[in-house]
């Protein structure tokens, strides 16, 4: 009897998922090294900068950190505003996403790189990589049959290793490798910020347009439905 191989969406197979990590990484290396010292992917950073500007009173700094956390949480709404809309799209809903990002990292690209201030340019650039980075993590949510992100990395690590604890003590075959996947994302992310460090350091606030590179063929893979497991 002739045996064929299961199949997943385009969008939950190992090289995308590898392709938007590694971007995630270069996003935080990048807006650390040339954007004020800022990790723009994860808000947690964020949320606990803001309670220690409301405790002492500084409100105007409080604001500086709420208006990234507000831009991730409207990328979000974004997302599944073009997923609902998605049946009278010419394009995939997730490959609308990866369209927007691509626009928004030239958008950045060409922003000049300032000191760090309420009203400065890298303000505003870290808060178009907030909007951009939860864009992503919304859209894109699976990755080879496990949950996961692609802009972050705690809860990958978490999961990663609850399940080679399960596999220790259970003998699951399946538990060793979603942990092993989950840690390969992690290496991803890792990799992204390497690549990041070097371009960074060398072509400054410009060499976010790397990310392109990955984004346009995730974009152009897209067209392609389906992917043998």
């Amino acid at each position: 009897m002739k045996k064929y191989k299961l199949q997943r969406p385009m969008s939950e197979t190992l090289h995308v998922g590898a392709l938007l990590t590694i971007v995630g990484g270069y996003f935080d290396a990048y807006t650390y090294i040339t954007r004020g010292g800022v990790f723009a992917n994860a808000q947690t950073g964020n949320i606990v900068l803001l309670g220690l500007s409301l405790a002492e009173g500084n409100f105007l700094k409080a604001l500086s950190y709420f208006i990234p956390i507000l831009a991730f949480v409207l990328g979000v709404f974004t997302a599944e505003f073009i997923h609902k809309r998605s049946k009278k799209l010419p394009l995939h809903w997730q490959q609308l996403v990866i369209a927007l990002e691509i626009i928004t990292v030239i958008v950045v690209a060409f922003m000049p790189t300032s000191p760090v201030g309420m009203y400065s340019s890298n303000m505003f650039a870290n808060v178009i990589i907030s909007f951009v980075c939860s864009l992503q993590v919304q859209a894109f949510r699976k990755i080879h049959g496990i949950t996961c992100a692609t802009t972050m990395c705690t809860g990958n690590l978490r999961s990663g290793t609850d399940l080679l604890v399960k596999y220790q003590t259970e003998k699951n075959k399946q538990y060793l490798k979603d942990g092993l996947k989950y840690y390969a994302i992690n290496l991803f992310f890792v990799l992204g910020a390497i690549i990041s460090v070097f371009i960074t350091k060398q072509f400054g606030g410009i060499s976010v347009i790397f990310c392109l590179f990955p984004l346009i063929l995730v974009f152009a893979l897209m067209f392609f439905r389906h992917s043998k497991q």
